[in-house]
């Protein structure tokens, strides 16, 4: 070989050496985030969620890029949302706890791995065969929302003996509404108590079915755990303390903001085991082998100043179960 020829050799080999080194580093990750909700609500569970991936070795902007979708509880957008999540080939696509996002994504693909946040019953709405053992391109955390919801009625039974009469405000697009209705009439039932059902799935109509109270002769209220409800907590807490009705809630933030009681699930805690397990599939885990994590204590805050408000005497036998008394 001519010396010429082998420093030109040379010098393209130095020259492409550089792109062969870049051609083997991995991209960064990018996950997509589907949720029904809007950013704000969702800023506490999103803390948590990132904490979670920090867990597993993941910073947002550092090793991890996460694609936002949001579609303002106009639920008619999520489909479009999980397709061009789709489109954009993240390696996972993690979901709010509504049912309708995860429905949009497990239709969307049924390759790229979801991971669902905050989803009661994952079984019965057919997005995961079982509990230990998913299958599929999907995991996540179930709360066990609508398996409380006769629970919080006993409770609120128990805090407010003489309610005869006890409502349920339920968002009548909630997927698991209808299950929800079900169980807490059986529970209804069981004590004797009439429950009138309040639908509402809009600010106005959360007026209007709280400005029906006093005309049902409601003594106390259930307010279903509907992500919706979750943006409107001061309304819900406000109308309730104006028409003097007891209430409970499945989250602490309710009952932080002056509503009577809540029992549920922490649900920050909840997008944290969400992370961690997104961060196991970038790893390399696969959905179908990361068995659906449950809560395994839930909260029972109680508002002792509200309670008093009321002219409400909190039993020590629901005293001494509280993990939280706001005073």
């Amino acid at each position: 070989m001519r010396r010429r020829e082998f420093v030109s050799l040379l010098g393209g080999a130095v020259v492409a050496w550089p792109f062969a080194v870049r051609a083997q580093q991995k991209a960064m990750p990018v996950i997509g985030f589907l949720s029904s909700s809007s950013p704000g609500p969702s800023a506490p569970f999103l803390s948590t969620f990132h904490q979670g991936l920090s867990e597993t070795g993941y910073v947002e902007g550092q090793n991890l890029a996460i694609e936002y979708r949001w579609a303002e509880f106009q639920y008619d957008r999520l489909p479009a949302l999980a397709a061009d999540l789709v489109t954009r080939k993240v390696e996972v696509i993690a979901t709010n706890g509504d049912p309708r996002a995860v429905l949009a994504a497990k239709i969307a693909t049924p390759t790229i791995p979801i991971v669902f946040n905050a989803i009661s019953d994952p079984v019965s709405f057919g997005l995961i065969a079982s509990l230990a053992r998913p299958g599929g391109n999907l995991t996540g955390v179930s709360p066990m929302m609508t398996e409380l919801m006769p629970k919080r009625l006993e409770l609120l039974s128990e805090l407010v003996p003489q309610a005869g009469v006890i409502a349920l405000l339920i968002d009548p697009n909630n997927v698991s509404g209808e299950r929800r209705i079900r169980d807490t009439q059986e529970a209804a039932r069981a004590k004797g108590i009439e429950l009138p059902i309040l639908k509402a799935s809009t600010e106005s109509e959360i007026d209007d079915a709280l400005g029906s109270l006093a005309q049902l002769r409601v003594g106390a209220l259930v307010v279903d755990p509907d992500p919706f409800f979750g943006t409107r907590r001061e309304q819900i807490v406000a109308l309730a303390s104006r028409r003097a009705v007891p209430a409970i809630y499945a989250w602490r933030d309710f009952a932080a903001a002056g509503g009577l009681i809540s029992y549920g699930a922490n649900i920050p805690s909840v997008y944290y085991q969400g992370g961690i397990l997104v961060g196991k599939i970038l790893k390399g885990a696969k959905p179908a082998d990361l068995p659906v994590q449950q809560p395994t204590r839930f909260e029972l805050v109680i508002n002792l100043k509200t309670a008093e408000t009321l002219g409400l005497t909190v039993p020590p036998s629901i005293l001494v179960r509280a993990t939280e008394v706001i005073e």
